[in-house]
């Protein structure tokens, strides 16, 4: 689960390597006590880049759109089963959800198919 001010880290080669949630476009409201917005796999942030190598892309403190890629929540699939990752992963994607760099750094979760990520599923180099 990805909510505001939680730190993530970009799975790709754009030059971001650290990213903070400053807000959760598609998303749902967490059950409980506080109504907040909380992203899983295949959901789509707007993050503020924390760190970023000197001769990337994208440099530090730029406003980037991410898909979430992997989460340390698990996340249930339809046979009972579920996935959780060791840290919380996103990829920048550009306005017509493409990812900007070529290529993608982990594993990725087979949530982001049904969710229409396709370029990002076949850059992966395992999807899990």
């Amino acid at each position: 689960m990805i909510q505001q001010q939680t730190y993530i880290d970009i799975a790709d080669n754009t030059g971001a390597k650290q990213a903070m949630c400053i807000k959760v476009l598609r998303g749902s409201s967490s059950r409980g006590k506080f109504k907040r917005k909380v992203a899983h796999i295949g959901d789509v942030i707007i993050c503020a880049v924390k760190k970023a190598l000197p001769a990337g892309e994208i440099k530090q403190g730029e406003i980037i759109r991410c898909v979430v890629v992997r989460t340390k929540h698990p996340t249930r699939r339809n046979d009972g089963s579920y996935v959780r990752f060791d840290r919380n992963a996103a990829v920048v994607i550009d306005k017509d959800n493409n990812p900007r760099g070529t290529r993608i750094f982990g594993a990725v979760a087979r949530e982001l198919r049904d969710k229409n990520f396709m370029k990002i599923v076949s850059l992966a180099s395992e999807v899990v």
